[in-house]
């Protein structure tokens, strides 16, 4: 009996020694650490993710996924401090916002009253974009849409020549070449002018400015910030919630608005090379328009540059609804983290429904979710015709794989798809019964809908709609239309890779 139990416990000894003992034991005590950890995450992505659709792929990549899905989700998924940095800036936004209301309120009423079509057959879109973010019907507005960056950049730098006041800029993408350096070096000549210049750059889409062009603009004068600067690269987090609008706003009178960022490749130059066609649309608002991107930008630079910048009488110096002959309505949609509805998400929504005749959509990026599909298949069933030009050239191959996966729907319910073959589409627009404008720089995506920082102009006005109509159709002689029959019987590999990267899709 002595001798048993000297064996028992010397093996004890032996294995404990060996090490056999405490390396099982950390495996168990890993594995439910692993277990606890991976019930609470998935807790906190079904608590904290708002699309389903979004908390069901995030779900799938922390199951499925050992470790890396956690990493990944914890990376890419959320923000650690989004709550605290948007909430802040919330309040910035809602103390201004104060100021405006009434007077928001009044003119927009009064503007309701002026007997206009395009204004009555979309009430209820405009009354949505002022009950849910403030923002105002304006009448007394010149509109004019920019086709690509060789009309864009020369009536750009007209506007910043011309400037008495102030020079407010936002740009998602500005790079330091031709095209940057042009609009820089009039930066600097107007700030020292004694013109107020301010630029907001997002620190990632214009990462390549930060070492030279900054500063450059800094020394010249330049009041330079970058939008929720990225630290560490290795925490991807900080990649999401950028600042995807492009805003320009002279002297609180001209603004521009659209999907055009400040680099070479907006311009189509006969530079005898292989250069890309970069198919790409703006709009030039003069009048009172200006001012909610004018309010917009002022939130997003005391957020990034910690000022507290008033809302001053040069800064608005415009009446809301002052008169001015043959004005054009303008009206502005907004969203971003910082929202507590995907406005732009729902100003799509209504003007898809609201249309009765036709609506034609011009998108770089197509993964719209259910409930945008849902609308045009709709639609289309009931008699309107929907037609979607999207890139036959694109720069994400998993990104078109998902766009694609909705195809077969929409093609089935009666939508007309066409592939952009001359070269890259990029342009945001939709209109509807040739009256309903809308440009911007939100993509149809989620990450437009729910990550970035976005903004869309839209425009109640019949002559713009046949303007931006017929340049939907010149468009339309550059691209493939898509031939459902063919369409649905293509291979079934490519199916079934077009439907695993729908699958992922929300995670883009």
């Amino acid at each position: 009996m002595v001798y048993r139990t000297y064996d028992r416990t010397m093996r004890d000894y032996l294995l404990l020694k060996t090490g056999f003992f405490t390396s099982t034991t950390w495996w168990i005590l890993l594995a439910v650490v692993y277990v606890i950890a991976l019930v609470l995450i998935c807790l906190r992505i079904i608590y904290d993710t708002r699309s389903n659709a979004k908390a069901l792929a995030y779900l799938m990549l922390v199951i499925f996924v050992p470790v890396l899905g956690m990493f990944l989700y914890f990376s890419v998924g959320i923000n650690h401090r989004k709550r605290k940095i948007f909430s802040n800036k919330s309040q910035l936004d809602a103390k201004m916002a104060k100021k405006l209301r009434e007077e928001i309120s009044r003119s927009s009423e009064h503007i309701f009253d002026k007997d206009n079509p395009a204004l009555e057959a979309n009430k209820e879109l405009a009354l949505m974009l002022i009950k849910d973010s403030m923002s105002p019907l304006t009448a007394n507005n010149k509109v004019k849409i920019l086709v690509n960056g060789e009309l864009k950049f020369p009536d750009v730098l007209e506007a910043i020549r011309n400037a008495k006041n102030h020079i407010h800029m936002e740009y998602y993408i500005y790079e330091d070449d031709e095209v940057g350096c042009e609009i820089e070096e009039l930066l600097i000549k107007k700030a020292k002018e004694g013109v107020d210049v301010r630029f907001i750059y997002d620190d990632f889409g214009s990462s390549t400015i930060r070492k030279k062009m900054v500063p450059r603009l800094k020394e010249g004068g330049v009041k330079v910030f970058p939008f929720y600067r990225v630290i560490f690269w290795a925490f991807a987090n900080r990649l999401n919630y950028r600042n995807h609008r492009k805003i320009i706003v002279v002297d609180g009178n001209i603004g521009f608005v659209g999907g055009i960022n400040v680099s070479n490749k907006y311009v189509n130059k006969e530079t005898g090379g292989k250069k890309l066609f970069w198919r790409d649309t703006h709009m030039r608002i003069e009048g009172a328009g200006v001012l909610y991107l004018q309010y917009l930008f002022l939130c997003d630079w005391n957020f990034c540059s910690g000022d507290e910048l008033k809302l001053e009488k040069h800064f608005f110096p415009k009446a809301l609804d002052g008169p001015v002959k043959d004005g054009k309505i303008v009206q502005i949609a907004a969203s971003g983290p910082d929202s507590e509805k995907p406005t732009i998400l729902f100003a799509l929504l209504q003007a898809i429904y609201l249309a009765t005749d036709e609506i034609l959509i011009t998108t770089p990026y197509f993964i719209p979710g259910d409930s945008i599909v849902d609308a045009l298949m709709v639609s289309a069933m009931g008699g309107v015709s929907v037609k979607l030009l999207v890139p036959g050239i694109s720069d994400s191959v998993v990104v078109n794989a998902a766009a694609r996966s909705y195809y077969d729907d929409l093609l089935a319910a009666g939508v007309e798809i066409y592939f952009y073959k001359k070269g890259f589409v990029h342009a945001k627009t939709m209109v509807t019964d040739r009256k309903t404008v809308m440009v911007g720089s939100a993509n149809m995506d989620y990450r437009s809908f729910d990550l970035n920082f976005e903004v869309n102009a839209i425009v109640y006005d019949k002559e713009m709609g046949e303007e931006l109509r017929k340049i939907f159709f010149d468009d339309l002689k550059d691209a493939e239309k898509v031939d459902p029959e063919r369409w649905k019987n293509r291979r079934w590999n490519q199916q079934l890779w077009e439907k695993t990267a729908r699958l992922v899709s929300p995670l883009m």
